[in-house]
């Protein structure tokens, strides 16, 4: 949501900085009339949704998780110096723990035995979080194209995508910004409207088939309520 300030901030039928202190003034005091009032009030008040003002702020205020993978961490961990500055957007407080972070960025290669301890790491997060595949090992293994490695959106769901080898801070900087532009603008545009998938949760691994046969006897039981389609 991008605010066009020039008119707000412009002096209206050429009043000086002294006047608009004596209509603030009148404003306090309610000495303006309603005519005034009104052409005061459009001129300082922007109004807009809930839906917006709340994508608006989870876009300014994302929280990374303090996480690095290989070389590529050495990148992201230039993102918050003065070249860079993501400090501009809201994204320099790196989180050591997942349960403060909303964002994970998956710098460098993963390997199968790593892989389990990713996914638990994501499933520590608050909801709603997002993640960002940096660098072609982590989105499609890359120059370690071998029986070692996997790709992230393997065992877990990935908002964007940053390609390289290593991708350059401004790279992963631009991803920074695309996912920002998709919670503001186009939330629809993530993953978890696509599959469904609005929040996550973490299971124990003698978990994970009780579950499972409780999801299959819950869609069993919508199964038998639905009416039967009509024969030809």
């Amino acid at each position: 949501m991008e605010v066009i300030r020039t008119q707000l901030n412009k002096p209206a039928d050429g009043d000086d900085f002294r006047i608009q202190q004596r209509r603030s003034r009148d404003l306090l005091r309610g000495d303006l009339s309603d005519e005034e009032l009104e052409e005061y009030v459009q001129s300082k008040i922007i109004t807009t949704t809930l839906d917006k003002a709340v994508a608006w702020a989870r876009g300014n205020a994302m929280f990374p998780a303090t996480f690095g993978l290989a070389c590529c961490a050495i990148e992201m961990m230039s993102i918050v110096a003065a070249r860079v500055d993501v400090a501009r957007f809201g994204f320099e407080a790196f989180r050591a723990s997942p349960r403060q972070a909303d964002l994970l960025i998956l710098s460098g290669r993963i390997s199968i035995k790593m892989a389990p301890v990713v996914r638990r790491i994501y499933d520590q997060m608050l909801e709603p979080k997002y993640s960002i595949a940096m660098g072609a090992c982590s989105s499609s293994m890359g120059v370690f194209n071998n029986y070692a490695l996997v790709p992230a959106d393997k065992f877990m769901p990935v908002d964007i995508h940053v390609p390289g080898c290593p991708p350059r801070p401004e790279a992963l900087m631009h991803g920074i910004l695309k996912l920002r532009q998709q919670i503001q603008l186009d939330p629809a545009m993530s993953w978890r409207e696509r599959y469904g998938a609005g929040e996550t949760i973490e299971v124990m691994p003698d978990e994970g088939e009780r579950l499972l046969a409780e999801a299959r006897t819950e869609d069993d039981a919508v199964a038998m309520q639905l009416p039967e389609a009509p024969r030809a």
